[in-house]
């Protein structure tokens, strides 16, 4: 079996794994209900959901330009908001964080230093991960949904237990990882964990870990900038798009639910068994707000809503693509 084969079939599996998820979320909604709640949704918040988005994507880029810039790399705002635009087209068609790769890619391409713009968007994940994990490890402490799934329980306390373990170990590592004198050590035990994996993931593992080497001499004040710039990016263009979603479709909960039901479609998000996130979202959703009372059919409606979003990036995205290529067209009959 060829390459391109070979992803062909994987991409093929993928697009069956999101249909079979968004067929048994559908299969669970009274398409009746579904049309009413989206006549008595408020359309208004919408265009705040879209707008808010836009936002999103360009302190993402002035984030990117920033890291890029501590590397000696210059690449303008607009480019790399074109950049990240191209990329939400593609993940149309290519799963999880792979389409990052045309990302670097354009990158690539515009400056030069292809390794400069790895290691830059590996720490750029990293950054953006640890921040929206904390956020959602700390929200499911404060809404512990445990306590409506079974309210007379003795053992409450331990999803909060757990999840304020987890938070304190994201934190410790990423402090301990980035830090120059223990960076070293860090990482060498990172590998070691990844050696029982297959080889090509434990390969890809370490690449990551080499890159994030890179930046364990910058200082902390250059990461507590980053940080902040990625705390306005979650807080923004995260959390609340997903409360402007839910206001759309007259959803009500604790604004701590919609935190960590954010960070977990993320970072489900980055696994490369869907596309465009499409079906993971809505089965999160629809399961989730169940605990809250929300009727399947507007948390639904909240999912289209939130992907409406992503497909006004993605066509921002085709007009940079369109543009790059027309401009490259010019340069090369002249």
């Amino acid at each position: 079996m060829t390459t391109r084969t070979k992803q062909l079939a994987k991409l093929l599996i993928r697009i069956l794994i999101a249909t079979g998820l968004l067929v048994w979320v559908f299969s669970q909604i009274d398409l009746k209900q579904f049309w009413q709640a989206a006549k008595m949704a408020r359309w208004q918040f919408l265009i705040a959901v879209w707008l808010l988005t836009v936002v999103l994507f360009w302190i993402r880029s002035m984030k990117m330009r920033l890291v890029l810039k501590k590397q000696d790399c210059s690449v303008s705002v607009g480019t790399l908001f074109g950049a990240t635009t191209v990329t939400a087209l593609y993940s149309m068609i290519m799963p999880g964080m792979l389409s990052t790769g045309i990302k670097w890619y354009i990158l690539k391409r515009s400056t030069g230093k292809g390794r400069v713009v790895l290691s830059s968007m590996v720490y750029n994940q990293l950054s953006t991960m640890v921040v929206i994990t904390v956020f959602g490890l700390a929200a499911l402490m404060i809404s512990n949904p445990t306590s409506l799934l079974i309210p007379d329980a003795e053992n409450q306390w331990l999803l909060p237990a757990f999840c304020g373990i987890l938070l304190v170990a994201v934190v410790l590592t990423s402090f301990l990882l980035l830090n120059i004198r223990t960076g070293g050590k860090v990482i060498r035990v990172l590998k070691l964990l990844l050696r029982p994996l297959p080889a090509k993931l434990c390969q890809k593992g370490r690449e990551i870990l080499d890159q994030i080497a890179i930046f364990q001499t910058v200082g902390w004040r250059f990461h507590l900038m980053v940080g902040l710039i990625t705390i306005t990016d979650t807080l923004i263009g995260g959390i609340v798009t997903y409360i402007l979603a839910a206001r759309s479709a007259n959803i009500t909960a604790p604004v701590s639910v919609f935190v960590w039901l954010c960070a977990g479609i993320y970072i489900l998000g980055r696994l490369p068994i869907s596309v465009a996130n499409l079906g993971i979202r809505e089965i999160t959703l629809v399961g989730f707000l169940a605990i809250y009372n929300v009727e399947k059919s507007a948390a639904l409606l909240m999912s289209m809503i939130l992907f409406s979003a992503l497909v006004v990036m993605a066509v921002i995205g085709a007009i940079y693509q369109l543009s790059w290529s027309i401009t490259a067209k010019k340069s090369i009959l002249q």
